[in-house]
């Protein structure tokens, strides 16, 4: 049947193929999608993967790559066919995977506790004692509920006879159930019926068991909620998007080393409240990185303390410290006998052949035998890469065997596996094949899977399906998204008629009236700042990026007149501008493009997504949308350099206009007003204030000069920098005049783009803050002095600045005094940030008792 589906599909050889039988027809599983997938048209094939890489982006899906030439954040890699599982078969090997993790979970209490298995030689004490990942400052710790694995991952590979083999363990931070989520969210949009017709089994059971499991075992005081956090190591980290994406998934707050404090035997978490207790943590970070006291003394990730408050028994922390010890290749030979000793059952599933170099007997087979096998590191701190054998000549085999028999202890040796394939599409899917209009092309590709198992009271239970990983080539056999691999959906298809199976997770108990919560989740004093800042940072791009506008239109219209000049003055108030060194047209795009320029309009997007990136885990998909189109613009930004345009600084302008737009509207209309939505929009709200008020004082203190002439240009250019040009029209059916424009920018109480409208909203967001951090904190210093420099802008008497009452000396001594009052809001608004930093951001000032003493 697949030789005719799928023309050009090479019938498997050497190894098993998922999809295809020696005979080349399609295995009785894949049938129905086989035949979708032959059905489709060589344009439908590029328009999945144009929809696949749009949402990718979009939705911000990346996976960080060190060192990468592409940049850091590198869009995460799909492959838009699906692989597929038989149900029957999967049963057996969820059941395997579940049972290996209690085994593990068991092994691991073992070795931190007793260690009767160390005493009695079954696990060889070099091998656990020689290893880093053994955490002596662990030993005698018994986590909250006695369970020590909470999320284990198993790394699978089937040989070509069909067997499935463990060839890899992962239970210290496992990675990629995220982004396995994420892969179905994606890939099931695209076969819609294919997907619903499979009955393919949903994965978001798991994930609410990973949640429960974590809720339930917390350690609480009477009359507590648990708080729980998912501990990431930053941005930075090459799975930083997945990180983001389990705190949202799960409700658990994203927090970093730094959000994270220890107060006697008790971990906190530094939110704008105060100290807030933590009773789970599910961490990202490896284990020796976690507590720089007890642990890696350079560690600038973890949070001191962290190991005593363990022992107390005070916080479950997920997988408990130590865990990385069962990573070691070199256990994988004794799993079978433990399996035996600890669960009094066969091992189901057995790891890839394994021998490590310590134990005498397994040296030796390994120095024969080295031309068949692949040599590892026994522990993951040795920085090397697989050795395979087949590769070797006679005078590499020779020095690879005289570093064996001198360090023993170090290396594994693994039988080589010939990994199973997949059908995937062709990498010129996306480059000849788009360009040339050839119909793209299925490949087989090496797959491995990633399989994820969570305790629950009933035992494990295993995410049905996981993350498929391929090679990035069909000559590759090493599985690694760092090397330029990819991933795939896995689809599970539901059992006729389902039998229950071990790990199987009880819905928890009803919410009830008692149990509904109005208050907001917890913030975190480092999230709180991001967002403020993300909130300060986006109105400057938007202001800024609508006065270059303005002041490159008016230069290319008027030439050298008196309104761009006029402009130009203003870019320079706004620190946007060089020194005057070069042609003005030249300084407007310096102020566009160059990065390097810290007042630059490149340089504040820059800072804007950084700061959005801090923050990510409070913003939604169609934020993170919006932020992509603003990530979009600096790209395209410096892809214009070193020689950019007139024509692309504006085409770029009113991109990112465009991106501001949209992102204000998302905040406005989806974000729940809590806390976090105060702080971005009071960090908005000052900003404006300081853009506008900084414009309105420059265009009052030109016209108050006598040198200058505000014409009919310099206040439309006024009414367009403020975005109150409809707001004239709207009200004004003639040229713009100074003293209603004024009147507009300045006091009306019903533009929301006024310098009023703006501060009387910031006064109410103040009290509104204070209420939702917390009511019965002193206010904030600062407030008072803004209030009063409200009050003197609102008696300011605007009839003074009327041309036809006033004598000129008058009137310019008006607009001078009215300049003054917009000064002084602006620098009230300036020194209410700093407070506001102060009481919220760093805990100092007014605050400090308050806080310590939680």
């Amino acid at each position: 049947m697949a030789a005719t589906l799928l023309p050009g599909y090479p019938r498997p050889r050497d190894r098993y193929d998922e999809m295809c039988a020696a005979d080349g027809q399609a295995r009785p599983h894949w049938r129905l999608l086989a035949e979708a997938l032959a059905a489709t048209s060589p344009a439908q094939w590029r328009e999945r993967d144009d929809i696949a890489q749009q949402r990718i982006r979009e939705n911000g899906v990346t996976y960080n790559v060190y060192a990468d030439p592409k940049g850091a954040d590198r869009p995460w890699a799909l492959d838009i066919v699906p692989l597929l599982l038989d149900a029957g078969e999967w049963a057996g090997l969820a059941a395997a995977v579940a049972q290996r993790a209690a085994l593990l979970d068991r092994l691991l209490a073992d070795l931190y506790g007793a260690q009767a298995l160390l005493e009695d030689k079954s696990v060889p004490p070099a091998l656990v004692f020689g290893h880093n990942g053994f955490l002596w400052p662990c030993r005698g710790i018994v986590p909250p509920g006695g369970r020590h694995l909470h999320l284990y991952a198993a790394d699978l590979a089937r040989s070509p006879d069909g067997r499935w083999w463990v060839i890899a363990d992962r239970t210290q931070a496992p990675s990629g159930a995220g982004y396995a989520l994420e892969n179905r969210q994606i890939i099931s949009r695209l076969y819609p019926a294919p997907f619903r017709d499979l009955h393919v089994q949903h994965l978001a059971p798991f994930f609410r068991a990973l949640q429960q499991a974590l809720i339930r075992h917390a350690p609480i005081d009477a009359d507590e909620t648990p708080t729980v956090v998912l501990l990431t190591p930053g941005p930075l980290n090459e799975t930083y998007f997945e990180h983001v994406y389990l705190a949202r998934q799960l409700g658990f707050t994203l927090a970093e080393g730094q959000d994270l404090t220890v107060r006697g035997e008790t971990l906190y978490l530094k939110t704008v409240a105060g100290l807030q207790r933590v009773h789970a943590l599910l961490r990202r970070l490896d284990d020796d990185w976690c507590d720089p006291l007890d642990l890696r003394v350079d560690s600038t990730l973890g949070v001191p303390g962290l190991v005593e408050v363990a022992r107390a028994g005070r916080v479950l922390i997920a997988n408990a410290l130590g865990s990385g010890v069962l990573e070691s290749p070199g256990l994988s030979g004794f799993l079978p006998g433990l399996c035996e000793r600890l669960l009094g059952e066969p091992l189901r599933m057995p790891s890839v052949a394994t021998w490590w170099c310590g134990e005498a007997a397994a040296c030796e087979y390994v120095v024969e035998h080295l031309h068949e096998l692949v040599l590892k590191p026994a522990y993951p701190s040795q920085r090397m890469e697989p050795v395979f054998g087949n590769r070797l000549d006679a005078d590499e085999r020779a020095q690879w065997v005289a570093r064996i028999r001198a360090r023993p202890n170090a290396y594994v040796a693994q039988e080589i596996v010939q990994l199973s394939q997949a059908p995937a599409i062709a990498a010129d899917l996306t480059t000849g094949a788009r360009a040339t209009g050839d119909a793209p092309q299925l490949q087989p590709r090496t797959i491995g899977l990633r399989v994820y198992a969570v305790a629950t009271e009933e035992g494990y239970a295993v995410m049905p399906g996981g993350l498929a990983r391929v090679a990035g080539d069909t000559s590759i056999d090493v599985l690694s998204m760092q090397r330029g691999g990819s991933s795939k959906d896995i689809w599970v298809p539901a059992a006729a008629k389902p039998a229950p199976a071990a790990g199987t997770v009880a819905p928890p108990a009803r919410l009830g009236a008692r149990d509904l919560v109005r208050a907001p989740a917890t913030l975190s004093s480092r999230t709180a700042e991001n967002l403020f800042w993300l909130g300060r940072y986006g109105e400057r791009v938007d202001c800024n990026a609508r006065l270059l506008r303005v002041a490159m239109l008016k230069l290319l219209d008027d030439g050298d007149s008196d309104a761009p000049r006029l402009l130009l003055g203003l870019c320079e108030r706004a620190g946007l501008l060089a020194p005057a060194r070069q042609r003005s047209d030249e300084r407007l795009l310096a102020a566009i493009f160059d990065e390097g320029n810290a007042g630059s309009l490149g340089n504040d997007i820059q800072r804007a997504l950084r700061a959005a990136m801090h923050a990510r885990e409070r913003l939604a998909t169609a934020h993170w949308q919006a932020i992509e189109r603003l990530q979009d613009a600096a790209r395209r930004a410096r892809q214009a350099r070193p020689k950019p345009r007139l024509d692309l600084a504006l085409s770029l302008l009113d991109r990112v206009l465009l991106a501001g737009t949209t992102l204000q509207g998302h905040v406005l209309d989806d974000m729940v007003r809590d806390a976090g939505w105060r702080f971005l929009v009071i960090g908005r709200r000052i900003e404006r204030i300081q853009r506008l008020a900084a414009v309105v004082q420059g265009v009052l203190l030109a016209g108050a000069a006598e040198t200058t002439r505000l014409d009919t240009g310099a206040i439309e250019a006024l009414l367009d920098i403020a975005d109150s040009s409809d707001a004239w029209r709207q009200r004004y059916l003639r040229a713009p005049e100074l003293l209603p424009a004024l009147d507009i920018v300045v006091f009306a109480a019903d533009n929301p783009h006024a310098l009023l409208f703006q501060a009387s909203k910031l006064v109410s967001d103040l009290g509104k803050l204070r209420a939702a951090c917390g009511g019965d904190a002193p206010e904030i210093a600062g407030a008072d002095g803004f209030r009063d420099a409200l009050a003197a802008l609102r008696s300011f008497a605007l009839a003074d600045c009327d041309p036809d009452t006033a004598a000129p000396a008058a009137l310019a001594q008006a607009m001078r005094e009215l300049a003054a009052r917009t000064g002084a809001l602006s620098a009230a608004s300036a020194q209410l940030s700093d407070r506001l930093g102060d009481r919220y951001f760093t805990h100092v000032a007014d605050n400090t008792s308050r806080v310590l003493a939680v």
